[in-house]
């Protein structure tokens, strides 16, 4: 007798199409009957349903019979990029409730800065998983991830002692930056307030 546990009930899903067919097919369809609700032109509900019932099916079923070229499979594309995505952002709300411990002002100012380096993290994880770029250990033989990780940290930890030993009058950086943070924010603001 098998006992019923998380793992089997992952395998069933992988061995009946749950995972390559129907969770790909749910996604697609909610995100193009959201976005075409979006738009003037296809405001009543049936024209909206047709629409995005067609793009998912078109978006799943050439994956279940094959006849997508290797690497190119949109399918396989959003199962490896998705658990990225969701880690990543995870971790962008987590530094937002970080932020916010030390004021409201804080984590609004830094909120452009965290966008955009997620927005950077999204398209490398989309362009890695579609084979257009490899990472810095493919092209360099000397760089590893203890590499990368001592960067980050040399590179945080320069700000951080930069920001401490500045004088207050001194800041031409400081000011065209945050200058540059707020026209990005005001940008990101306009993307979303246009609806």
């Amino acid at each position: 007798m098998v006992s019923p546990s998380f793992t089997n009930l992952a395998r069933y899903f992988q061995q009946y199409g749950v995972m390559d067919f129907l969770l790909p097919f749910l996604l697609v369809f909610t995100i193009i009957y959201a976005v075409t609700g979006r738009i003037s032109l296809f405001k009543e509900k049936n024209f909206r349903i047709v629409i995005a019932l067609t793009l998912a099916l078109v978006f799943v079923a050439p994956h279940i019979t094959g006849s997508y070229p290797l690497g190119y499979d949109p399918v396989q594309v959003l199962n490896e990029t998705l658990p990225s995505i969701s880690l990543l952002s995870v971790a962008a709300v987590m530094v937002l409730l970080l932020l916010g411990i030390f004021g409201k002002g804080f984590s609004e100012a830094a909120a452009p800065l965290i966008a955009l380096i997620s927005l950077g993290f999204v398209v490398f994880i989309f362009g890695s998983s579609l084979n257009l770029w490899r990472g810095p250990y493919d092209v360099f033989s000397w760089w590893s991830p203890e590499v990368t990780e001592l960067m980050v940290i040399l590179l945080i930890f320069g700000v951080i002692v930069w920001l401490i030993v500045k004088d207050p009058g001194q800041g031409s950086f400081g000011a065209s930056a945050k200058n540059a943070w707020k026209s990005v924010g005001s940008i990101i603001e306009d993307i979303g307030g246009k609806r």
